[in-house]
């Protein structure tokens, strides 16, 4: 079994809940000691605040500016004579390591949710499952292709394509 999911080019970030409530944004930071960004995760609204069910549970995400976000930020950039940012994957880097969680809501910041890193009292055998797991209590992430065989795995990537084209477009 496969699950063919896009590659979103953002900043990992971690999410943790404690009985379903969002306590813990955090990046990867140094890679030992990760970059506290709570509250600004708590203004992306595709991240929910409280999940459906009262779990304790710690996820992984790719935070990401769409296309069209990161278009309106460097028409507003231009307009103020500010330095343009390079390209989306340095914005939302910088919008989510923002000191002020206002401007930060303003960004139009968005995540994607590819795995559970740590829950207590589940075990899944697939990722799939996990992926359903995530669905069932409300946390984000893309629609996950279960591919059964393999000659189906180049018509679910160009599948892939065409939504990446919509959804960053």
């Amino acid at each position: 079994e496969y699950v063919v999911e896009p590659k979103i080019d953002g900043l990992s970030v971690s999410l943790k809940y404690e009985n379903g409530i969002l306590v813990e944004g955090a990046t990867r930071g140094n890679g030992i000691t990760g970059e506290n960004v709570t509250a600004n995760v708590k203004t992306i609204k595709s991240i929910p605040l409280e999940l459906n069910e009262s779990v304790n549970i710690t996820v992984r995400g790719e935070v990401y500016m769409p296309h069209k976000s990161f278009e309106k930020q460097n028409r507003e950039k231009e307009q103020k004579c500010e330095k343009l940012w390079a390209n989306p994957r340095n914005a939302a880097a910088g919008s989510l390591r923002c000191l002020d969680s206002k401007e930060t809501a303003k960004r139009g910041l968005d995540i994607f949710v590819f795995n559970i890193q740590k829950v207590e009292g589940y075990e899944f055998k697939t990722h799939l499952e996990g992926l359903s797991f995530l669905t069932a209590v409300r946390s984000s992430h893309s629609s996950n292709l279960s591919i059964p065989r393999i000659e189906v795995i180049s018509a679910s990537i160009l599948s892939i394509s065409a939504l990446r084209l919509a959804r960053f477009s």
